[in-house]
């Protein structure tokens, strides 16, 4: 497809790499040689270009696909808006007045806008699932440690996963085979064990998900993770603690950040290490309730957000940001692979979907329920390239 020169600020830079295949952008905390990975902050702006390409840039070279650009981010991936006062906000183009969603706000702008194929992101706490839905398209975050990391920014996280945004649950599954050497796309034999897990969410939004479902789930199961709230509040805890030791340094030098990132990051700085020893317990704990669960079952499915993305007036209040990865967040935590899927022609008009979860390193498995589920569903069916 022909990259679309649209003025929605989500790419940063237009890049003209590799063979002829699909067409892929990359979020500028990827390195890909000889550019600047900048993060979206105007404080990196000036480090020395990469000097090789990230593992999973050489892994879509390899894949015989086309880069064509590096799209834009919440500062540091360390905000849920998408909102960035160095390079521009990008523009969520079917709900222009909310917010993209963050950090991998460009990449999933550039994919709702048909700028690409697919694109990369990267998700420590729902940070490729939440903009994936807020955009109306398909996002993966991959069992943590299935993808290399290797090239990406920040070096270290026991959270972050690179992940994928496409417009169907096909092209997803194109999208990891190419940044996955071992990824092997499946087709389902027979319908998946599926179970849903209680959760709260606003009303409207429920009832949405609730006859999306019923229309071709009628029996799935109903379950209950007794520590998900637990683990949303612990995997803040552990991505403040690791953003602060990659990024406290910037405080130090007075840095050019943007006033929510240096509000945010003085507050990382102050996590203890009891808070810490805390939520590591929760993970383990979570982590067993949720492999519990899936011996039970091939995936189980959530809302992906609680709420529908607030609008940009909406969004100058915290309490309205914070929610969105409450059912998102766990899943890094845990580290168990997670994708979600749009509702097609959401009945309200407002960005929603669902978030399936599987087991561990079983991602071409959980590729395959959501191409089921798609293709079976109503309401999940769009048409869109393949």
């Amino acid at each position: 497809m022909t990259v679309a020169k649209q003025d929605n600020r989500a790419v940063t830079r237009h890049l003209d790499l590799g063979a002829d295949g699909l067409t892929v952008m990359v979020k500028d905390c990827i390195d890909i040689k000889g550019e600047i990975t900048t993060c979206g902050s105007a404080a990196l702006a000036g480090n020395a270009p990469a000097n090789d390409h990230a593992d999973v840039v050489a892994a879509l070279l390899d894949a015989g696909c086309h880069i064509v650009g590096k799209t834009n981010m919440h500062e540091l991936a360390f905000g849920m808006t998408g909102a960035n006062v160095t390079f521009g906000t990008p523009v969520n183009p079917r709900w222009p007045d909310r917010i993209p969603g963050g950090s991998s706000s460009g990449s999933a702008v550039a994919v709702a806008a048909g700028q690409c194929d697919f694109a990369l992101g990267t998700d420590t706490g729902g940070s490729v699932r939440q903009p994936a839905i807020c955009c109306g398209i398909y996002g993966i975050k991959p069992s943590f440690g299935r993808v290399s990391r290797a090239g990406c920014t920040p070096a270290y996280s026991s959270l972050d996963c690179v992940g994928v945004f496409a417009r169907s649950a096909p092209m997803l599954s194109r999208g990891m085979a190419a940044i996955d050497p071992s990824f092997t796309t499946k087709t389902l034999p027979t319908a998946p064990r599926l179970a849903r897990i209680k959760s709260k969410v606003d009303p409207a939004l429920g009832d949405e998900l609730i006859y999306a479902l019923m229309e071709g789930l009628p029996n799935a199961a109903y379950l209950t993770l007794p520590s998900l709230d637990a683990a949303f509040d612990a995997g803040m805890t552990i991505i403040a603690h690791e953003t602060a030791v990659a990024f406290g340094y910037l405080l130090d030098q007075d840095a050019p950040l943007g006033a929510d990132i240096k509000q945010r990051l003085t507050a990382a700085c102050e996590v203890s290490q009891q808070a810490i020893a805390q939520a590591e317990d929760i993970r383990a704990r979570f982590t067993t309730e949720v492999d519990a669960a899936l011996d039970q079952y091939d995936a189980l499915i959530t809302p992906a957000l609680p709420v529908a993305p607030p609008t940009w007036d909406q969004a100058k209040d915290p309490a309205a940001i914070l929610p969105l990865t409450r059912l998102l967040r766990p899943f890094n935590l845990s580290g168990h692979p997670a994708l979600v899927m749009p509702i097609a022609q959401p009945r309200t008009g407002l960005p929603a979907g669902i978030q399936l979860v599987g087991r561990k390193g079983a991602d071409e498995h959980l590729c395959a329920i959501a191409e089921w589920m798609a293709a079976t569903l109503p309401a999940f069916q769009q048409e869109e390239d393949q």
